[in-house]
Parts: structure tokens; sequence; C-alpha cells
């Protein structure tokens, strides 16, 4: 059944009301053709899911008005919070990982400006690119049947990610540690043992060059877990997507 996130400020709770407009109301009217009484899903800021039913298709102003017809139960969320720290890469990588990650159940992604990035972001455009990843995530959202949309933070440097920023869990993906087997601490499979539901988690993936040694020595300094993402160098779209990939498998199916 299609899904739509709707903003908090179209909701009238108190009457079990809500109205649909702009992209939505585009996407329902005009591409899937519903019409009066027909039902989808909306879910709101909360991650709170509904029933919802047409009951007034209003053309002149290009809104739609749903009548909640019952909550639903859902739980489609990981039971830990990601974010990944995505450094700079090259192309529509960037695209790629924001799409994927979200139907992988990421929760937050944040562009990094590091050492090896080749692509440096023109701060006056950074906001559309923003919105435009906004955009990505989520109808990846509504595709995948989540119950929140991920957020695209502002671009930062990695310095500033890590003293201004608050997690129970922060790793780095690290090209050092995959070439080394000896140290069973920093496998991945090790670091995860340890998370509990609910954690906020940050991951520190680099660009297509990797990640320097002064970088990797301010991780050290600022005490993130090296992690092994197995013996094999990812690509740095891959490694997020296997990072959360792994996540779902341990947390969701198998502990």
């Amino acid at each position: 059944m299609q899904r739509y996130f709707i903003p908090e400020n179209q909701w009238q709770l108190p009457n079990d009301r809500l109205i649909i407009k702009n992209d939505d109301y585009h996407h329902i009217v005009n591409v899937m053709r519903m019409q009066i009484d027909d039902e989808f899903i909306c879910c709101d800021p909360s991650e709170q899911s509904y029933l919802v039913k047409i009951v007034e298709i209003v053309d002149s102003d290009k809104t739609i008005h749903g009548e909640i017809v019952k909550p639903l139960d859902e739980q489609n969320e990981l039971p830990v919070n990601v974010t990944i720290a995505y450094g700079l890469p090259k192309g529509d990588k960037l695209d790629l990982v924001v799409q994927k990650g979200t139907e992988l159940g990421m929760r937050e992604l944040i562009p990094l400006k590091m050492d090896r990035s080749v692509v440096k972001w023109d701060e006056k455009k950074a906001d559309k690119k923003i919105q435009r990843l906004q955009k990505i995530a989520k109808e990846a959202g509504e595709q995948s049947h989540r119950q929140t949309v991920p957020s695209i933070g502002s671009l930062q440097n990695l310095r500033s990610l890590l003293q201004d920023r608050t997690f129970d869990q922060i790793m780095v993906a690290s090209e050092y540690e995959a070439k080394s087997l000896e140290n069973k601490d920093n496998s991945f499979a090790h670091t995860i043992e340890h998370f509990n539901e609910g954690d906020d988690v940050l991951v520190i993936v680099g660009p297509e060059g990797g990640i320097s040694e002064a970088e990797l020595q301010l991780c050290q300094e600022e005490d993130v877990t090296p992690i092994r993402l197995g013996p094999r160098i990812l690509r740095s779209e891959t490694a997020p997507l296997y990072i959360l990939s792994a996540l779902s498998f341990y947390l969701e199916e198998w502990r």
C-alpha cells in the first residue's frame, strides 16, 4: 500500500483529519489516480503510521482531505539509530548511499569535508544539494515502508563532528584494519555485540581516496573505534551499505 510522510502542520489529529498537498497531492491524484474513499498509509513526525481514507479532493487549491481510519501498529525501524558520516564522493555516489541507506534503516546522513575528498561543495549551492538528497530519502522511505524519513545534515568537517555530537557508539571504517586480521577486537562483529537497543551510533566512512593518516589520528584521539569490514577493501559507496546490512541482519534477524 502506498505510503506518505506528512508534515506536522498538515495534521488535524483532534478531528482525525489531515490535509495533503504539494508533491504528495500530485502523486496521489496524477500518478496513482486515487479517488474518494481510496486508502493509503500516512506517517506523522512522531513515527506513528495511520491508515487514511480520502474524503475530499479539492482541485482548485490542489489539496486532499483525508480521514484517519485507524492507527497502525508497525515496527519497521532499526533498533539502533545509525548516522552515516560520509566523506564527499564523486559523481552520484552520495545519491546512491542516501537511497539505499534509507532502505536499509539509516537515520541520518552527514556529508563530510575530508582530506582526500576530490569534490568540493560550493557553499551557496550546498542547501540545494541537501534539499535534493532529502527528497531522495523521502521517496526511498515511502518505497521501503519506513516510519520516518532520514535527515540529511549540513556539510561538516571531521573535527567539528566529533567534538559537537554525542553518540553512544562511534566507529570509523578503516582499510588498515581490513588488511590486518590479527586484532579480533576491531572486527565489526565484535563491536556490534556491545550495542544496546536505542543506542545512537555514528559510523565514519571516507571518500574514494580513503581516510588520511591525520584523520585517523584525530579519530584515535577522540576514542573512535576502528572497525574492519572483512578482508577486502570496499568502495566508499559500498561500505555504508555493508554496515547497515550487517546491523539489520545481526540486530533484527540474528540476535
